[in-house]
This record gives structure tokens, C-alpha cells and sequence, in this order.
């Protein structure tokens, strides 16, 4: 019987579980990363909407509260969604199985329960990849390095608009309190910002 070593890169040769393209670890693993992207997804909302952590107990008047905008979680968020529905869709059609809720715990439990058919097939590499991917990036933007952070920077979701939004506390400053402005001078409530981003991801996913 002819043995494989798996794809993934090891410290040593390992053999891929009997009938999958990874290794039995990589499989366990695999579904340990599944099980926890519900619960980084959830984690992730409340991070979104960042306090800054500066704060000067001594000082009791001039003092005020800044939300800014943690765009990292909220790309992380929305990247999980979009990868777990992308391959809940390819093994709905290579397999001929119904198609989950779209929810992420529904999609994650879906994938756990045709991780075996899954990891059978020819691009099992590029799901476990992938999903160890969203854990990283999700745990990045709930728990940053300090060093060398900068704040990202997203184009404004008004048409046609060449401005771009900082999601720095400094941005902040230039909109109502609470709320986020772009360089051209559009503003808006934080939460209202993000369901409109929301909604543009979910229509230019559509179109592709």
C-alpha cells in the first residue's frame, strides 16, 4: 500500500488520514478551527465599535468617551461569512446536499458535518488554509499587537465619492461625537455606517 505524506507543511512527514488529501491532525485541527469561528464571529461584534483605551482618571472635566471604528473586525467578520458560504456552496453542488441556513454557526456546523466528504477532495488544502486563516485574522483584530499599529483605511460608501474614511480616533474628531466622517465631508452614526457597508459587501458579492 503506497503512502502519502501530507500536503500541509510539518516539521516532519506526516501520513494523510485513509481516505483524505490531509493528515489526521490536520483534519482534527481542522474541526477544532470550524467549531470556534461561531463564537470569534460573535466575538468580533462587540470589537467593532472600539473605546479608546487612553483615559486620564485625574481628570474630571473636558474629558469625553471616543468610539472609532475597528475596521479589522469588521472585515474579519464579514470574510468569515463570506468564505464559510463559499464553501457551504461547493459542497452543496459537488455533493448534491441541501443547502445550509446562512447564518455562520449554521455554515460552520454544516461544514463540521461533511468535513470528511470535504477533506476527500482535491482543493481540502486550500479549505484548511483558508479556515485557519479567518481564526488568525479574527483573533488579530480582537486582541492587536501594539506595536506598529495603524489604522486601516476604507473608501467612502457614498457613490461616486473619491474620499476615504480613517477609522483612527483623529477621524472621529471631524464628524459628530460617536460617529465617523470620510475626507470629502460625508459623516454618519457609526452603526449607520456599518449597515450600510454591510449592505454594499452584500450587493457587490451578489453581482459577482
Amino acid at each position: 500500500m503506497e503512502f502519502r505524506s501530507c500536503p500541509r507543511n510539518h516539521a516532519q512527514e506526516i501520513r494523510v488520514a485513509v481516505g483524505s488529501v490531509l493528515c489526521t491532525p490536520c483534519v482534527e485541527q481542522l474541526e477544532r478551527t470550524l467549531r470556534t469561528l461561531p463564537g470569534l464571529h460573535q466575538e468580533g461584534l462587540h470589537h467593532i465599535l472600539s473605546t479608546s483605551g487612553r483615559r486620564n482618571p485625574t481628570k474630571v472635566s473636558g474629558s469625553r468617551r471616543r468610539d472609532h471604528l475597528n475596521i479589522s473586525a469588521l472585515d474579519a467578520r464579514n470574510n468569515i461569512l463570506a468564505i464559510l458560504e463559499s464553501w457551504a456552496g461547493y459542497v452543496v453542488e459537488k455533493a448534491q446536499v441541501p443547502a445550509p441556513g446562512r447564518s455562520v454557526p449554521h455554515l460552520a456546523c454544516f461544514l463540521v458535518l461533511h468535513l470528511e466528504w470535504l477533506t476527500a477532495q482535491p482543493p481540502a488544502v486550500e479549505f484548511a488554509d483558508e479556515v485557519e486563516s479567518l481564526r488568525v485574522e479574527s483573533l488579530r483584530a480582537i486582541d492587536p499587537e501594539p506595536e506598529g499599529q495603524q489604522a486601516p483605511v476604507i473608501g467612502c460608501v457614498v457613490d461616486d465619492c473619491p474620499g476615504t474614511i480613517n477609522a483612527s480616533p483623529p477621524a472621529a474628531r471631524s464628524a459628530a461625537p460617536g460617529g465617523v466622517s470620510c475626507t470629502s465631508g460625508h459623516s454618519w452614526e457609526m452603526r449607520e455606517l456599518l449597515t450600510i457597508r454591510h449592505r454594499r459587501d452584500r450587493q457587490r458579492k451578489d453581482a459577482a
